[in-house]
């Protein structure tokens, strides 16, 4: 009985890999395509902003119709207010991202910045104070973060513009970047338990 339970993991890891073999080139080209596509968002961190912006404000538009309508459809519910402003909530901020795209960026970077700059504040004084193991790194965490709040406001109105489509570029860039050393670990698999 304990052999059968511990077989099965190993079998599962196997498959797992054998999964991932037969589609290496796929996720080596899917990331690939996204750290091209990363690069150019960085590249044009002001477009990519507005075509963030645009997408979550659609998003926002298409959450705020099932909002209502399932409030509608639930109209006995005690929850049904909640549900409909809610719902209310979500089209009044998507129809606003969509009709002034420049001002919600600026909105979203300014919130942003704030947060930065209390979560910053706010690690730096737990640190100091309860000085627990390994506070020097909530310190320097705490540092980057009001940094990054000054940078923002230092590049105030031009980082706003720039800012939300540069972290999207970022993050496809890593996100890319993942996918394609999963590709080339899923190829060299074979490799490896051979000459193990």
């Amino acid at each position: 009985m304990a052999n059968a339970t511990q077989v099965a993991p190993d079998k599962r890891v196997e498959s797992s890999s054998n999964q991932l073999r037969s589609i290496w080139v796929i996720l080596i080209v899917m990331g690939i395509v996204l750290m091209l596509v990363g690069a150019m968002a960085i590249g044009s961190s002001y477009v990519a902003t507005l075509a963030t912006l645009l997408v979550f404000g659609s998003l926002l538009l298409v959450g705020a119709v099932f909002q209502i309508v399932t409030a509608f459809f639930g109209r006995s519910w005690r929850g049904f207010f909640l549900h409909l402003l809610l719902g209310i909530l979500y089209l009044v901020t998507g129809v606003f991202i969509i009709k002034n795209p420049l001002e919600a960026a600026l909105t979203l970077t300014v919130l942003l910045a704030i947060s930065l700059l209390a979560g910053g504040v706010l690690r730096i004084a737990l640190a100091l104070i309860q000085r627990f193991s390994g506070w020097g790194w909530m310190i320097l965490n705490g540092v980057v973060s009001i940094l990054l709040a000054a940078a923002i406001w230092r590049g105030w109105p031009i980082s706003g513009l720039e800012f939300i489509g540069l972290i999207v570029g970022i993050e496809m860039m890593f996100c890319g970047f993942s996918w394609t050393m999963l590709g080339l670990t899923a190829r060299l698999a074979p490799r490896a338990a051979a000459s193990a």
